[in-house]
């Protein structure tokens, strides 16, 4: 019973990092000179949140420009669906491999970076480009 709720408390605490507020004296800290844990994972989750926004613009871009063709706008739909399980189980297994420490949170949403903007190129290639000269939809976004 144990081992139960201690796998459950193990898989509930990454969704509970984020949860912490940042009080009114760090608040105006710039994002190049954070010195301490909370204020380092702020920044990584205002990045990962600008990455998640370029991703449902291109999304959206992807939907619209493919609407055409609605068995690929649903292919494209269950694609991300299954993309999203995988980032959030691949950067759980990040965050457990660093959980003794304090970098977990940032590690965590470090992965969640990375893997969207991954995710929002592959989209862009896909499913927003040409395979001739013609210009993309959108312009190519930032690795």
């Amino acid at each position: 019973m144990r081992k139960v709720m201690k796998s459950r408390l193990l898989l509930a605490l990454p969704s509970l990092v984020f949860t912490a507020t940042v009080s009114a004296e760090d608040a105006a800290f710039d994002c190049n000179n954070a010195v301490n844990t909370l204020q380092i994972n702020e920044c990584a989750s205002i990045e990962r949140d600008s990455a998640k926004e370029e991703l449902s613009k291109y999304l959206d871009a992807s939907f619209e420009h493919n609407s055409y063709d609605p068995e690929l706008v649903k292919a494209i739909k269950v694609a991300q669906n299954d993309w999203q399980a995988y980032m959030s189980s691949h950067c759980d297994s990040i965050y457990t491999q660093w959980r003794e420490g304090t970098i977990r949170g940032v590690m965590y949403i470090s992965c969640e970076t990375k893997l969207t903007k991954q995710r929002t190129h592959e989209v862009w290639a896909n499913f927003l480009t040409y395979m001739d000269s013609t210009p993309p939809v959108l312009p190519e976004p930032k690795q």
